[in-house]
């Protein structure tokens, strides 16, 4: 069978908002301390104490918007205890990940400059969990006042004479769980609350965020959509691609069956069901769509890298990731209406992280190079895609074999991002351009690998990585593409 593809570039569909590409670092692991934040006196290169490769390989993606402080960790912390000078913030040990003492070096300051250095939205999780109303509030002061006031005075003190701009403001994180083990009525109620407190200063307008449903927990979104949704603009999302039991064993990262990469696919396609039907629910108490959906924890969970810390979340990342992330973009860009912002777990050296390091060491993992590709559906319009295409099957679930997404940016070029999911077949695929009203001439690049454990390493750090991409023809409105196993493939303008 061959796979059927008609794209109307005279129907559009919706905007994909750029924040669909967001980022998210915790506290967590080597995340921050290492992979973000070395410190002035390091020997590693860095700009008041952010690592410069780092830096330099993150603003290639065009970042929109980064989330911090987590995550569990954020339900723990004490913004308090991080700002001031270095050799005065207190010490802490972090409860949740690995048992480690942790300096506060890295706090609201230090974010806010990373934010600056890589020209992108911050989004900063507030503490429900442990922390109390005054406490949010007092942040929030501290960070958006531009006047007198004892928090204001306090931000000067410390360096910082002109208040941030900021927008994205989470209350709480996971209060079905680690944030506090609550029933969604006690949080929706707490919500109200907080939120309340969490003001608008000057012309600075937050867009609060309530902390929303683990996975398929629709009775969590109805309650909260119920009872707080006139005062959030945002509802969250968490989900995480875990092919095994998350308590028993997930999987390795790199030692797996052809089973379990047929059940990783099948279970990151799940997100589209997760997100239509939490969707259908929005819709009853939100039908103009004023609330966004907010996917700020996606990604893949493997087992850690054997030999390492467990509560550090260390996994190698591979083809398979890849295609993970080029699955969910297009699901996030097929509900762009509700779907205004996700964030993948985690930026640096945790969980799908886009790149890893090892002490002065840094290398782009094959899902950085899926966020560097698909980096032009930012804030794109979505275009109309018909596919009728092949499907694979794990157990009694089948999937898209081929997927696809196509937009046209700002200056009316059109891209088209599409993989395969396929171990080991070919897809031969047949597009039909329709609604343009003039020929396209299309360049292609692909990331691809002929094993499906292929991953780059410290030694290797190239062996999965763009490369031209040539195995298409164009005929008139018609396109005739040979998509390779295991592969993304960009065709663009």
């Amino acid at each position: 069978m061959s796979n059927k593809i008609v794209i109307n570039e005279d129907i559009h569909k919706g905007m994909i908002n750029k924040n669909i590409y967001g980022h998210f670092s915790e506290h967590l692991g080597r995340c921050i301390y290492e992979g973000i934040w070395v410190g002035e006196d390091s020997p590693i290169p860095n700009t008041k104490g952010i690592r410069n490769d780092v830096l330099e390989a993150l603003k290639q993606l065009h970042i929109p918007v980064l989330r911090w402080p987590g995550g569990c960790f954020a339900d723990e912390y004490h913004w308090k205890d991080g700002i001031g000078p270095h050799e005065n913030r207190k010490r802490m040990v972090n409860t949740h990940w690995g048992g480690v003492v942790e300096n506060n070096h890295f706090g609201t300051h230090e974010f806010m400059l990373l934010c600056e250095l890589l020209d992108c939205e911050p989004y900063i999780c507030g503490n429900v969990g442990s922390g109390t109303v005054q406490e949010m509030s007092e942040w929030v002061e501290y960070m958006t006042f531009d006047g007198e006031s004892p928090m204001a005075n306090w931000r000067k003190e410390n360096g910082r004479t002109e208040p941030w701009r900021l927008k994205y403001f989470g209350i709480g994180n996971e209060s079905w769980g680690c944030g506090g083990n609550m029933r969604p009525e006690y949080y929706a109620d707490l919500y109200r609350r907080y939120q309340t407190f969490a003001r608008n200063y000057g012309d600075n307008r937050l867009y609060k965020i309530a902390g929303g449903a683990n996975i398929d927990d629709y009775r969590w979104t109805e309650v909260l959509m119920k009872q707080a949704g006139p005062f959030m603009d945002g509802l969250s999302l968490h989900y995480y691609t875990i092919p095994g039991d998350f308590w028993e064993g997930k999987g390795s990262a790199l030692d797996f069956s052809d089973d379990e990469w047929l059940m990783t696919l099948q279970k990151a396609y799940f997100m589209d069901e997760l997100i239509t039907r939490h969707s259908a629910i929005m819709d009853q108490y939100d039908p103009e769509k004023r609330i966004g959906l907010i996917v700020d924890e996606w990604g893949t969970w493997f087992d850690v890298e054997p030999g390492t810390n467990p509560g550090f979340l260390y996994q190698q990342n591979t083809i398979r990731d890849a295609l993970v992330a080029a699955v969910h973009f297009h699901i996030f860009h097929q509900h762009c209406d509700r779907v205004q912002m996700a964030n993948i777990a985690q930026l640096v050296n945790v969980l799908q992280s886009v790149i890893l390091t090892e002490g002065e060491k840094m290398i782009k993992t094959p899902t950085y190079h899926v966020f560097d590709m698909f980096k032009v559906h930012q804030d794109a319009t979505l275009l109309d895609v018909k596919a009728d295409v092949e499907q694979l099957q794990h157990n009694d679930t089948k999937f898209p074999k081929v997927s696809v997404s196509a937009s046209k940016d700002k200056n009316g070029k059109m891209h088209i991002s599409l993989c395969n999911t396929s171990l080991d077949e070919p897809a031969e695929t047949t597009i039909s351009l329709r609604g343009a009203g003039h020929e396209r001439t299309l360049s292609g690049t692909i990331l691809a690998a002929r094993e499906k454990n292929a991953h780059n390493t410290f030694e290797q750090p190239d062996k999965v990585a763009p490369a031209p991409f040539t195995g298409f023809t164009s005929i008139g409105e018609t396109l005739k593409i040979s998509l390779p196993p295991m592969s993304v493939v960009m065709l663009s303008e």
